[in-house]
């Protein structure tokens, strides 16, 4: 339908995409001369671009911001500040320096660990068996096609149900046509070979009956 908001446009908030494509700790280009220009900051009502703390303090004083974390050159938020914002159920958490944390963006893991039965689902990293994906990138990627997939198996169902309606109907058709034939089909006349009689054994009368008359 025309003027309609994808699905998928509503399923997450506005900030989440921006945020994920975010290359933080840079520098600030306004405040590059002070010793705070690191940008870790990311403000969730403006959603535009990393920001430095003097930034914030200046321009986003009112407004919802998060901090962004590193941990083996990778960004990470705290949960205790993105779960108020966001559902990360299926995405595996880690304690960094006492805090627990989520990644933002997939991780690919070259080799997998040994004996590990459960893998990401997007970029197949090893996890806990209570969990789905590595990061929140991943989620969005995972979880993109589940209503499709939830449609496809319906549109799936639906058409074994009517396929398995018409070989049955075939079925019934073919029934009925073989009990009109048998019914309209003359029936063959039978004949019964009658039996043949045997002839009776003569009787002849034994030579002790017999009278000569002299």
């Amino acid at each position: 339908m025309g003027g309609g908001v994808p699905e998928e446009n509503c399923r997450w908030p506005p900030w989440l995409r921006p945020l994920l494509s975010t290359r933080f700790f840079v520098q600030c280009a306004v405040h590059a001369d002070s010793h705070k220009s690191e940008c870790n900051m990311y403000c969730l009502d403006c959603t535009n671009g990393a920001l430095c703390s003097l930034c914030l303090a200046h321009h986003h004083r009112d407004h919802r911001t998060i901090q962004i974390r590193r941990s083996s050159y990778h960004d990470v938020i705290r949960v205790s500040e993105v779960q108020k914002m966001l559902d990360i159920t299926g995405v595996q958490t880690y304690i960094i320096n006492s805090a627990r944390v989520v990644f933002l963006n997939e991780r690919p893991q070259p080799r997998p660990g040994k004996g590990v039965t459960n893998n990401c689902e997007v970029c197949e990293r090893s996890l806990l068996d209570s969990f789905r994906f590595c990061s929140l990138g991943c989620k969005i990627a995972g979880t993109a096609n589940d209503g499709s997939n939830k449609k496809s198996g319906e549109k799936k169902t639906m058409a074994t149900a009517a396929s398995s309606d018409s070989d049955e109907s075939c079925t019934s058709r073919g029934s009925e046509n073989s009990n009109m034939t048998n019914s309209f089909a003359p029936s063959t006349p039978q004949y019964h070979r009658s039996a043949k009689r045997r002839k009776g054994i003569p009787h002849r009368a034994p030579f002790g009956s017999l009278i000569l008359e002299l």
